[in-house]
């Protein structure tokens, strides 16, 4: 089984706020191991976390090991205060700020550092989002550093100017990448970047009566065909299913996920193998230097 490139240990794919106010006075060690039980018991053995403010990651970093999972984790996301992020890490205001937040990440030996470039999808319209996002010099700068500190970069991108804006960066994985275009296609596949496309937030919401069904299917159809474009140009792709977001349970989620991926393509092996071989990327750069 491949692993899942893109969950959060914190969340339970049913209720944000209820999940975190469990750990808000302390990390609770069982529901971690719950959630890595899950996966256990499916064969699943490799795990990308998007990280929280709750030291949650970092407990689960170390009770990995004994559910035989190789657990990757920036330990917090970095949002731009004033942005879309602060439910999975802390805020700069500033690049000194950022920079001790990078600083703060390596003392704790974080794996990675996950920065928060865009919004959400607004799930009710089509090729709307919660917000533009960054400045362009704002993202280059903040891949810069974390480069520069020796850390690879997982992005959380929405939007089609965004995308690009990380892509040309040296961003190395693209998180979700919703409502790109194709000319970002054609500069993921020339570049080093991994995208990781998140189908489940929204397509495991069909029926659930929360958003217009019509909307979500539109959604998920731009989004199938912008990763069938992009198996077509070589780029690399690699399995992520937001596990933790609602209607996204741990375990079951990451196999809801890889049968939506295999459903874009018409080729099953060739989605299997860039799948493989996106992973096999993130496992070599994502780790602690």
């Amino acid at each position: 089984m491949l692993g899942d490139c893109h969950i959060h240990v914190i969340m339970d794919g049913e209720n944000y706020r209820r999940a975190v106010d469990r750990h808000r006075d302390a990390v609770q060690e069982e529901v971690i191991r719950r959630c890595f039980s899950e996966y256990q018991s499916r064969g699943i053995t490799f795990l990308r976390e998007g990280g929280d403010s709750y030291h949650v990651s970092e407990r689960a970093r170390d009770l990995a090991p004994e559910y035989g999972i190789e657990y990757r984790t920036p330990l917090f996301a970095i949002h731009k205060k004033g942005h879309y992020g602060g439910i999975v890490g802390y805020g700069f205001e500033t690049m000194e700020e950022y920079r001790n937040l990078i600083c703060l990440a390596k003392e704790k030996k974080s794996d990675f550092i996950k920065i928060m470039v865009s919004g959400l999808i607004d799930f009710s319209q089509v090729g709307v989002l919660s917000e533009e996002g960054l400045d362009r010099e704002t993202i280059r700068e903040m891949i810069w550093v974390a480069h520069e500190e020796g850390f690879a970069v997982m992005a959380h991108t929405n939007g089609a100017k965004n995308a690009m804006d990380a892509i040309e960066a040296g961003v190395d994985s693209l998180e979700h990448g919703a409502f790109m275009d194709e000319e970002c296609v054609c500069a993921l596949a020339e570049s080093d970047t991994v995208w990781v496309p998140t189908l489940s937030p929204c397509l495991n919401m069909l029926g659930c009566g929360r958003y217009d069904d019509g909307v979500l299917e539109e959604i998920g159809a731009i989004h199938k065909e912008r990763i069938r474009q992009a198996i077509d140009r070589k780029a690399k792709l690699a399995l992520g299913s937001d596990a933790g977001a609602w209607q996204v349970p741990h375990g079951k989620g990451t196999e809801t996920e890889l049968f939506l991926m295999l459903d874009s393509y018409p080729q099953k092996d060739a989605m299997l193998a860039v799948l493989w071989e996106g992973e096999q990327e993130i496992r070599r750069r994502f780790r602690r230097k």
